[in-house]
């Protein structure tokens, strides 16, 4: 924006609000005259960044309005891996090494609603229904690898034992590792040192085909 443009906004800002220059040039910690000269006389050329950012959040406009630079806007999609390989929600089952078979754009604002605000994020299929009804054989689960955090309260995780790729719901006391499956049918896995288990990421979202 041409700062003749940032001195005529900031001046109508002042006119509506009904406030001083004085005032303003104290608030942001210069002298008495500062903001009248920078509007009036053009001196200085350029508002500093940080007035310009204190005095955007003041009167809470955009900061390009006053002479900075404008905010590029993020896409409005967030691509998301699919990876070729399926995270067993049975028994467990071995698979191979994880390759890319597509990437899905997501909404961004839809993302944000869920709460996943996380760009490291990956596609699988759920194989077997150890975590029914929560999660049903060949549901498409979305994994954050970037929340690789597991704590005292339980959560669903993708994890690696023994090169088997597993959905389970983990929590953790001290150096073990609880693995547990939702469906009663299916017993719950013995306790697992925290070094030998290897934390994939959180599930977040999973999208399910009406049956």
């Amino acid at each position: 924006m041409e700062q003749a443009d940032a001195r005529a906004i900031l001046d109508r800002l002042v006119a509506d609000r009904g406030d001083s220059y004085a005032a303003l040039s104290r608030m942001i910690r210069r002298n008495d005259a500062y903001l009248q000269q920078f509007v009036r006389r053009g001196t200085p050329r350029l508002l500093a960044e940080r007035d310009r950012k204190l005095l955007a959040a003041y009167f809470r406009i955009d900061e390009s309005l006053l002479g900075g630079p404008v905010a590029s806007s993020p896409p409005p999609t967030v691509t998301v891996r699919l990876l070729d390989v399926a995270a067993s929600a049975g028994p467990g089952r071995l698979n191979g090494e994880e390759r890319s078979a597509a990437a899905l754009p997501f909404d961004r604002a839809m993302l944000e609603h869920l709460g996943i605000s996380s760009r490291a994020l990956a596609m699988i299929d759920a194989n077997g229904d150890s975590m029914a009804p929560l999660i049903e054989h060949g549901d498409r689960i979305m994994v954050d690898e970037g929340d690789r955090r597991i704590g005292a309260r339980a959560a669903v995780y993708v994890i690696r034992i023994d090169g088997a790729l597993l959905v389970k719901r983990v929590s953790r006391r001290r150096d073990t590792l609880a693995i547990t499956s939702d469906n009663p049918d299916f017993p719950a896995l013995p306790h697992y040192d925290v070094a030998d288990v290897e934390v994939i990421g959180r599930v977040v979202w999973l999208s399910r085909a009406l049956r």
